[in-house]
């Protein structure tokens, strides 16, 4: 018996999920999440829409053991956006924060309420992102709490499009084995 990832409705939120998107085994997604074109949620994501919207772009890739989560409304909350190609690394938790598109979040980060991570700007592995914080274009944050860490270089503001890119590939190798099992 294959293992089969968990997609439920909360009330009535549904998911609504891309025909070609890749939803891996053991992903647990509810509730008001829409997922796009050729996106891919991982081993072990939760992407839990029950208290707010989560939209996750075409092409973009969420990547095993990430959590993505928001506040209701009513509690100031706001939805969480990842955006077209955007790259989110392994154990990342999102909660209400925006990675635009070709956006890049390194492994093992965290970023809360109203922070955002601007096309062409990069959050490095295992940084925090504080609330309302910005990661602008063409700056590396890093550290705990982030700050700037310096300026990317040349190319290095196209490396979400270049993971998302892999990982579309990736997801269809996996999709395709997991049909053989």
């Amino acid at each position: 018996m294959t293992l089969k990832p968990l997609i439920f409705a909360i009330g009535d939120k549904k998911p609504k999920i891309h025909a070609t998107a890749f939803i891996a085994p053991g992903a647990v997604i509810c509730g008001d999440v829409e997922i796009g074109e050729n996106a891919s949620i991982w081993y072990g994501c939760v992407l839990r829409g029950d208290s707010n919207r989560i939209i996750i772009g075409a092409g973009a890739n969420i990547q095993d053991g990430t959590v993505i989560h928001a506040d209701e409304p009513e509690l100031g909350g706001v939805p969480t956006i990842v955006g077209v190609h955007a790259l989110v690394g392994h154990k990342c938790m999102l909660h209400g924060a925006t990675v635009e598109d070709e956006g890049f979040v390194g492994m093992c980060s965290t970023m809360l309420d109203g922070s955002a991570v601007k096309t062409g700007g990069m959050l490095a592995a295992g940084a925090f992102l504080a609330p309302k914080k910005i990661v602008p274009a063409g700056e590396m944050w890093a550290g705990t709490p982030a700050k700037k860490f310096r300026d990317l270089r040349p190319g290095e503001d196209k490396w979400a499009l270049g993971g998302a890119m892999h990982y579309i590939e990736e997801a269809r190798a996996h999709a395709a084995a997991l049909l053989r099992t």
